[in-house]
């Protein structure tokens, strides 16, 4: 497969008509988000999820976020939407987070991950939302790399891992907030936090109040029990650089990195 090569910086920019082309005839394209690259497909096919399934190599129990262009897509793809959702949405969309409610029959299973609930967000960045409009549809679009390696938030990191495995990529620049989506659902009471991201507890308390956070946040997923949202089950962020944390004074963490350091050796540090 040869993949296509777009630069789109504007939301009217002519090239998203043939991006969207691409989409409507069952593609699958890498797009840029806020968050991180998105490889995105039409979110009520089950044949362009099975495509993004086997890009990525992503176990089919793993569901995708539905990305939205507008408010009034969101009804048509969930049972109902209860006012907490509707107040988290009015406040944090567009933006870096996901709401998960009961799905409606139009997204199929193979999207949700064979769950009964599906989580939808609006992305923030304004090339995102004109191929959504433009579609007519809304995306599925887990992140456009292969599962487990980081998140691309340039489209060169999308080129290094799924070039001539998809059919296009649009480099729309930087992603400005690096990490995936904060994931709550609102399809249980209290609310639970699935997965931390951009939009902080902090930010969630003002809206919701109480909520709770799912264990699978700070330990690993039970044996056989089913990912509610992306990033719980499975090995995430995995990096192919062997990693060392050190624990202890800025001085022994000096002597540490005078002792190894060679070519191709990056130290981080947060004092000192």
């Amino acid at each position: 497969m040869e993949t296509k090569l777009y630069e789109i910086s504007s939301p009217s920019d002519e090239k998203i008509k043939e991006v969207a082309e691409i989409l409507k005839n069952g593609g699958i394209v890498a797009i840029p988000t806020e968050t991180v690259y998105g490889l995105a497909g039409n979110a009520l096919s089950e044949e362009s999820a099975e495509k993004i399934f086997k890009a990525k190599g992503r176990p089919s129990d793993n569901p995708f976020i539905v990305h939205i262009s507008e408010f009034s897509e969101w009804d048509s793809l969930v049972d109902s939407i209860p006012e907490p959702a509707r107040e988290l949405s009015e406040r944090f969309w567009p933006g870096p987070l996901t709401i998960i409610l009961p799905k409606s029959d139009k997204i199929p299973l193979t999207v949700s991950g064979g769950l009964s609930t599906v989580g939808v967000r609006m992305p923030s960045h304004p090339v995102a939302r004109a191929i959504i409009k433009e579609c007519g549809f809304p995306l599925a679009a887990p992140s456009a790399n292969t599962s487990g390696k980081p998140s691309p938030t340039k489209a060169s990191h999308v080129k290094d891992d799924l070039m001539d495995k998809i059919d296009a990529i649009v480099d729309g620049g930087e992603s400005d907030v690096g990490v995936e989506s904060t994931v709550i659902s609102l399809a249980v009471s209290p609310p639970r936090l699935f997965r931390p991201g951009g939009i902080t507890t902090e930010m969630l308390t003002e809206v919701l109040g109480e909520f709770t956070v799912d264990e699978a946040v700070y330990h690993k997923l039970a044996d056989g029990k089913e990912a509610p949202s992306p990033g719980m089950k499975y090995k995430h962020y995995s990096p192919e650089a062997k990693v060392i944390l050190v624990k202890g004074s800025f001085e022994a963490f000096r002597d540490f990195v005078e002792k190894n350091k060679e070519e191709g050796t990056y130290c981080l540090l947060f004092e000192g």
